[in-house]
């Protein structure tokens, strides 16, 4: 049960990691968390998503490009985004970077005030430099504000000085912190993070957009064969660690792989395809939207997620949901999503052959779909809406009365 409270409290959803009607995609793992938000009727929130600015909008320049064409307005499935521009000088782009990030937005966040959104707290994503920014603009502005971790902001970035200090100095002035997952927390805490300020609220999965649909019809929509399928969906990075599943096809003989995703390592992927003689077993797909997603989910016979680094993988849930068992590397919060060998395997190393030997343990062991369904029932985003609704009323209430 939510606090009563006389208007519905204001927020400032402040991150670059927003989608917009260039990038729909970018960040849609923010834009869902604060869709189940608003749908509670006890939030009214304005975001500012900034955009690193760019000269140029020809589609040579491919990310950059979009990035110049981002509208400096729009209303985004019935939310209203800011985009302000900031610049990043090179070099030393990476230490200055929530500076820029706040001076670029400071003129948005006073307009949104003069224009009668008088916000009670900024809900800032990534520690850094979002989040950091996010503690320049709330002491201009005297607000309060929270940041949620989702990854690297955390598990790689620290690694550097500047950036380092940055984020300690803003977890030392945020009211609260919160995690994706425990792993996060754990690590902020390591780093000098208070405890007590520290908060876990995991991300759930929308569990009517990513439902069952049986398999052979799911092959059939997307013109598939048949036989035993693998999936690997992300960005196409190394850090996603497709190139893993490609080479595991050597030793899996029998097993397809289809690539969800678009990005800078489709050239080398397909090269290294064609150089283990596998190419004919993998399909790229490119990006899909999500009202698609559940499809390709359907048509595989295991998700495998390969990656180096990973805050929550919204990924393994949505592949759950769908009844689609999952094999993925044990890093991070994957371990506190993949509890069970019911709904899939974790790998023991980042490896070719580790992947194989977990492969084939579950289609040895292959988990039942409709438990697998059942498993992923029990992370929907109530517990997670609910929690946010209490932190953001107690910071509120604080904030008010010191």
């Amino acid at each position: 049960m939510t606090t009563l409270r006389r208007r519905p409290l204001r927020t400032l959803l402040f991150s670059t990691l927003y989608p917009s009607s260039v990038r729909p995609s970018h960040g849609i793992f923010v834009e869902t968390r604060l869709r189940h938000l608003l749908a509670t009727g006890d939030v009214d929130v304005r975001v500012v998503a900034p955009v690193p600015w760019f000269p140029f909008a020809s589609p040579a320049f491919g990310d950059w490009a979009k990035m110049a064409g981002t509208p400096g307005f729009e209303e985004h499935n019935g939310v209203r985004v800011s985009h302000p521009r900031y610049v990043l000088p090179p070099k030393i782009g990476m230490n200055i970077a929530p500076l820029m990030l706040a001076l670029g937005a400071r003129a948005s966040v006073a307009r949104l005030i003069a224009d009668g959104f008088d916000f009670d707290l900024i809900d800032a994503h990534y520690y850094y430099p979002d989040g950091a920014a996010a503690a320049l603009l709330a002491r201009w502005f005297g607000k309060p504000f929270v940041v949620t971790a989702r990854g690297t902001d955390l598990n790689l970035i620290p690694q550097y000085a500047i950036p380092k200090r940055w984020i300690l100095w803003t977890e030392s002035r945020a009211a609260a912190s919160i995690g994706v997952c425990s792993a996060l927390m754990d690590e902020l805490v390591s780093l000098g993070g208070n405890r007590d300020k520290a908060h876990v609220l995991r991300n759930g999965v929308d569990l009517s957009l990513f439902a069952p649909v049986a398999q052979v019809e799911c092959r059939a929509r997307l013109g598939l064969p048949a036989g035993r399928l693998l999936l690997s969906v992300g960005h196409l990075v190394e850090r996603k660690g497709h190139h893993i599943a490609i080479e595991a096809l050597t030793r899996l003989s029998d097993c397809s792989l289809a690539i969800v995703g678009t990005g800078q390592e489709e050239g080398r992927l397909k090269a290294l395809a064609e150089a283990l003689s596998v190419s004919d077993r993998v399909h790229f797909a490119g990006a899909q939207p999500q009202r698609e997603l559940k499809y390709w989910y359907g048509a595989a016979d295991a998700l495998v997620l390969c990656s180096s680094r990973e805050g929550w993988a919204n990924v393994l849930l949505e592949s759950m949901a769908c009844a689609t068992p999952v094999v993925a590397t044990s890093i991070w919060g994957t371990p506190e999503v993949v509890t069970s060998k019911a709904v899939g395997r974790l790998m023991d190393e980042r490896t070719p052959e580790s992947l194989v030997e977990s492969v084939q343990a579950l289609l040895a062991e292959y988990p039942d779909r409709a438990a697998v369904r059942a498993y992923a029932e029990k992370f929907d985003w109530a517990d997670t809406t609910s929690g946010q609704l209490r932190l953001f009323d107690e910071v509120v209430r604080a904030h008010r009365n010191p």
